[in-house]
């Protein structure tokens, strides 16, 4: 996975970049009618139930926006909300909040949908070992919101791009000639360009997990799209020689039937592409 550091960055870059985009040169609607010196207050109201995030990157908008806005936080990341509930205050510049509003809003409401739906994967596993991931399947752009969302409710982090791991895939398999040579050729490479990446390599079927487990040096076995039967005979297996992972179209009534089947991981592209916003809006008090 990316640092801490390199993760900052990206949130650093998605800020300024949703500023450029909204703001432009300037915001004319508040700079029509509202004083330069004006002072006010708004809070985050909650009108939907679920896990909140983006409380602190509201936080990091508001200090890119203007440093001198004044932020009491009543709710924090990833503790549940209700309709009603007022997560924030904000109070200073009304030209400033007004110009991070929509930015805020934005980013918490899809942020806290993504979290919630997460969050009721993590519930569904619940007392078994398995453990939800996220995908690449995010809004272009804002990659690090949606995995940032993921880890407050309480998912973990699949690969953050194609550069911090490598991920063997179908097409990758049969463009390189099969798993054994997909395989050497990226250990070879790997050790040619003084990379250390982990490797996961996916199978389509029980005869390509054989195959891999062949090679040495697999962190991960994707077992794509394997019905439940097969998927346990797949973890009996690989009998602990690497990590196993489940993806493939698994919903959240059926993920608790393939943590059963003993793998690690059940990974969803679902928790980022297929949410509904929760209706937050900032409101002037």
């Amino acid at each position: 996975m990316i640092s801490k550091v390199e993760f900052e960055k990206e949130i650093d870059f998605i800020i300024e970049n949703a500023i450029r985009e909204d703001v432009g040169d300037g915001d004319y609607s508040s700079l029509a009618c509202i004083p330069a010196e004006a002072k006010g207050k708004a809070k985050l109201l909650v009108k939907d139930k679920g896990i909140i995030a983006g409380v602190d990157f509201a936080l990091k908008v508001f200090e890119k926006v203007d440093p001198k806005l004044k932020v009491e936080v009543l709710i924090k990341d990833g503790e549940t909300i209700e309709r009603g509930n007022v997560a924030f205050y904000v109070e200073g510049s009304s030209q400033s909040i007004l110009k991070a509003e929509r930015l805020v809003l934005n980013a918490m409401q899809r942020m806290s949908a993504i979290a919630t739906k997460t969050n009721t994967f993590v519930q569904k596993l619940e007392g078994t070992n398995t453990k939800i991931l996220d995908t690449r399947k995010t809004t272009p752009g804002i990659r690090a919101l949606e995995k940032w969302a993921v880890k407050i409710g309480g998912g973990e982090n699949h690969r953050f791009a194609l550069y911090d791991m490598i991920m063997l895939k179908d097409n990758h398999i049969d463009f390189a000639g099969g798993i054994t040579k997909a395989i050497n050729k990226t250990k070879a490479y790997l050790k040619e360009n003084q990379l250390d990446l982990k490797i996961i390599v996916e199978a389509r079927n029980l005869k390509e997990i054989e195959e891999i487990l062949k090679s040495v040096g697999v962190y991960r076995i994707l077992i794509d799209n394997f019905n439940y039967e097969d998927t346990r005979q797949a973890v009996k297996l690989i009998n602990g020689s690497c990590l196993t992972e489940s993806s493939g179209g698994i919903t959240l009534d059926t993920a608790r039937k393939y943590a059963e089947c003993g793998v690690d991981y059940i990974s969803s592209g679902a928790l980022t592409h297929s949410v509904y916003n929760l209706d937050l809006s900032l409101k002037a008090i």
